[in-house]
């Protein structure tokens, strides 16, 4: 659905409680024994946003999945398109008791309405950039292992069906999207979106994604999508992640 016109931002209220980006967030965290679960040589500070939704801060520092994104990409990918999204969703709520809703139940509740579209918008693209970011690590790729393994080998012919599978959903996404492993009636599958729209907004429940806007690569890999779309799966996927999603 295009609701252009028709992603991590966080409730300071609600601060995501429940939902699967924290849970990756914590997973990860406590597997490091650490209560950072940022990984990288750096630790940038995170830019400011006033409002009730806030930018939730990189899992890793800027320059933690270079060679395969750079830190350029990430500053202006994080440092100005995911925060953009997350300041005009606080100016497009400012007033309003959506202000005073959790995130996901944001999305829910405006994907149901074509009027709310910029809200919409603004608030799936927010929400999606924080589990992208959360859907990689530095030194990711691999295959996973557990229930997760033997669901994709149940469900999509083991790793290279899903890779397959993927990447014909990222690089045959017209235009600007996201590619997602979620789970649907009980299975898992691979599906895309076009712009801002996530499978939340259905009560979907995604494991892991990969943006496909151009921003996302562009300065790396220039028209190249296939070749991002490689390194994401091969370098970068977050397994870890996607399985504490699976549950």
């Amino acid at each position: 659905m295009n609701r252009q016109n028709s992603n991590s931002t966080i409730s300071r209220r609600g601060f995501l409680a429940g939902s699967a980006v924290l849970l990756g967030a914590q997973a990860m965290a406590s597997e490091s024994g650490t209560g950072d679960a940022r990984e990288g040589s750096a630790r940038e500070p995170w830019p400011a946003v006033d409002g009730p939704f806030v930018l939730a801060p990189l899992p890793y520092s800027e320059d933690a999945l270079d060679p395969h994104i750079s830190a350029k990409t990430m500053s202006f990918h994080y440092g100005k398109h995911h925060k953009t999204y997350v300041e005009k969703l606080n100016k497009a709520v400012e007033g309003k008791k959506l202000a005073e809703m959790k995130l996901e139940d944001l999305i829910v509740e405006t994907a149901k309405d074509p009027a709310m579209a910029p809200v919409f918008n603004n608030a799936a693209q927010a929400w999606n950039h924080t589990f992208y970011w959360q859907s990689m690590k530095p030194k990711g790729g691999g295959e996973p292992s557990g229930k997760l393994a033997d669901r994709l080998k149940a469900d999509l012919g083991g790793m290279e069906g899903f890779k397959k599978a993927f990447a014909e959903a990222a690089n045959g996404q017209f235009g600007s999207g996201w590619a997602w492993l979620v789970v649907e009636d009980g299975k898992l599958k691979v599906t895309k979106t076009a712009n801002a729209d996530t499978p939340i907004a259905k009560g979907g429940k995604p494991l892991l994604v990969a943006d496909v806007w151009e921003h996302a690569y562009y300065l790396d890999y220039q028209n190249k999508r296939a070749d991002y779309v490689t390194a994401f799966l091969e370098h970068l996927v977050n397994w870890d992640f996607a399985a504490a999603n699976l549950g």
